[in-house]
């Protein structure tokens, strides 16, 4: 009796769980670009421990909002629990939203995913008496102001990022879609610590306006170098023709996607006529000089000479002069200090290089005049800067042995001299006789060989043609080989850059990215995050090479900019070879 009860228990408790269910619903299967989509998230028990999906390629734009309902009709209860969020997509194209897990009665469940085709933007119908009063094209522009379209090379320029919107229009969120890229430059974000509302005007209208971004530019070449843009999506709250109880006008929701736009600076290359050969770049108004410590010397005692540059103009950017010493003084590599600032107007500040100087020998030593050469844009002329010499005199301690043969110049009197006899022993000790009559070229093996080797060639010519004809057609095959060259290249070089960061991580992002052109067989327009992780799966690469690689890449731009060491630069790089050799084993 006991089993059969113990059975029954058993039997109740799988009809139970058998009941359970926890499935996704959307409000439709295909949407616009500026439609929002509603995704349930239901259940008929209670569960704990909800954890959504990551919803990529979407935006949230609510949620989640939950519900709880519980009814009991004719002594049955039914039990409804629900999660839902409202999403805007980002991208067009077939989007999967993943799986969504909970916990119930100590099991875990998940819904199966849901794919949703994304299609452009569509014209939505409203209602006229819910019509906007403005249009959201009309009411906000983001614009991308640049101080100086064709500066210098090392010359600094200012872009700042301004929103204008309407007095008639709120903004209730707005997030950055796309970051502004500066290759090519030095760049430096000057921090805004709140956001301030100012007045403006903006095609002879008068509007508000907020300072979103101030960046400090620096071209490091000539020619046309291209800004990217900045992108923001926003949502927008809009008056409209319907009128509440009060009388007044009540408001709509819309979205609005902006950009800055691109922008081109046209960078001057610096004037070759009157470059000194010992200028390393330094560009702005500066001061130079050479001071050291001390001069007057005793034995075993240090000096500090200190080469400082201050003054205004790319101070992170050039190298400083080394001194000249003479051999009978020590001295140790220097220790570099910055004391920068980086105003809206570009650096300011000073540079310095503090280099430990010891005496070996008592005597008096000079250090030669340093010279400092710049380029100064208010003349639009080099200048140069020439440091005094400096004398240091040690009054005690050893002698050099060059002192001590001035003083005894007999002291070099026992050496063996050369006689006249003995200077010309080592000369034609071997000969090298020639035979006086050669053998005629004609009929000789050479003369044969040069007559019937054009004639050899000429299958080998043949077949190399074809070849080359072949290879030429293929012109998949060419374009993957150009690439894997170029990723070797970059590779290289950026193994060339560690000395020079940026420069490692442009050439590091340009040999990752030249090397996904080769193996997946895309174009630099078709690389995304989600393009790279969708190919690479299907190739059966393994997802954590898959999730290393990208993050490997999207560091890239951040590190240019961000302090780092020779370590992890060395480390970035080692990562890159090791993340291209998986990846070149688990790709089918």
């Amino acid at each position: 009796m006991k089993k059969l009860f113990f059975l029954y228990l058993i039997l109740c408790s799988f009809a139970t769980f058998a009941q359970v269910q926890f499935e996704a619903k959307v409000s439709k299967n295909s949407l616009g670009l500026n439609e929002r989509l509603r995704v349930d998230f239901t259940m008929n028990a209670d569960g704990d421990n909800f954890t959504p999906p990551n919803f990529e390629g979407f935006r949230v734009v609510n949620g989640p909002m939950q519900q709880v309902s519980q009814s009991w009709i004719q002594g049955k209860v039914s039990f409804n629990k629900s999660y839902s969020y409202f999403l805007l997509p980002t991208r067009k194209g077939a989007v999967t939203i993943g799986q969504a897990s909970i916990e119930i009665n100590g099991q875990t469940y998940k819904t199966t995913p849901v794919k949703v085709n994304i299609t452009a933007a569509i014209d939505i119908p409203t209602n006229p008496q819910d019509a906007p009063q403005i249009s959201p094209d009309d009411a906000i522009h983001l614009i991308a102001e640049v101080s100086k379209a064709n500066p210098y090379i090392n010359e600094p320029i200012t872009v700042v990022y301004k929103l204008y919107f309407s007095y008639n229009v709120g903004i209730s969120n707005f997030q950055e879609l796309d970051k502004p890229k500066y290759n090519d430059f030095w760049s430096q974000n000057i921090e805004i610590k709140q956001l301030q509302l100012e007045e403006g005007t903006y095609n002879g209208e008068k509007m508000r306006v907020v300072t979103l971004r101030k960046t400090v530019l620096y071209p490091q070449k000539s020619g046309k170098l291209a800004i990217e843009p900045l992108s923001m999506d926003i949502d927008l709250e809009i008056p409209t023709n319907r009128r509440n109880f009060f009388g007044q006008y009540q408001t709509t929701r819309a979205n609005k996607r902006v950009s800055a736009g691109a922008k081109t600076i046209n960078v001057k290359a610096l004037p070759e006529n009157g470059k000194p050969e010992d200028f390393t770049g330094a560009v702005g108004s500066f001061t130079f000089e050479a001071k050291p410590s001390k001069t007057l010397l005793k034995h075993g005692e240090s000096l500090d000479l200190k080469v400082i540059v201050s003054g205004k103009g790319n101070l992170k950017l050039f190298d400083l002069p080394k001194p000249v010493v003479p051999t009978a003084l020590e001295m140790y590599d220097p220790v570099h200090k910055e004391n920068v600032s980086t105003p809206l107007s570009g650096m300011a500040g000073s540079i310095s290089d503090s280099y430990t100087i010891i005496p070996q020998f008592q005597g008096e030593y000079p250090i030669k005049p340093m010279r400092f050469s710049y380029f100064d844009l208010r003349s639009q002329t080099y200048k140069t800067i020439v440091s005094p010499e400096i004398k240091i005199k040690v009054l005690d301690g050893p002698q050099s042995n060059e002192a001590v043969a001035a003083q005894n110049p007999t002291a070099n009197s026992n050496k063996k001299a050369i006689t006249a006899s003995s200077k010309f022993e080592f000369i034609k000790l071997k000969t090298n006789l020639k035979p006086t009559k050669q053998a005629d070229f004609f009929g000789s093996p050479l003369f044969y060989g040069l007559l019937f080797a054009p004639f050899l060639c000429i299958p080998i010519l043949m077949i190399f043609r074809r070849k080359k004809e072949a290879r030429d057609g293929d012109a998949t095959g060419n374009r993957i080989r150009l690439s894997n060259r170029l990723a070797k290249k970059y590779l290289s070089e950026a193994k060339k850059q560690f000395q020079n960061k940026e420069l490692f991580y442009i050439a590091l992002e340009k040999a990752l990215h030249n090397f996904l052109k080769a193996k997946l067989n895309i174009e630099t327009s078709e690389i995304s995050k989600e393009t790279i992780r969708a190919i690479l799966m299907d190739r059966k690469a393994k997802e954590q090479t898959v999730s290393e690689f990208i993050k490997l890449v999207e560091n890239c731009e951040f590190a240019r900019y961000a302090p780092s060491s020779s370590g992890a630069i060395q480390m970035d790089f080692d990562k890159a070879v090791g993340l291209i050799s998986e990846l070149e084993k688990q790709i089918s």
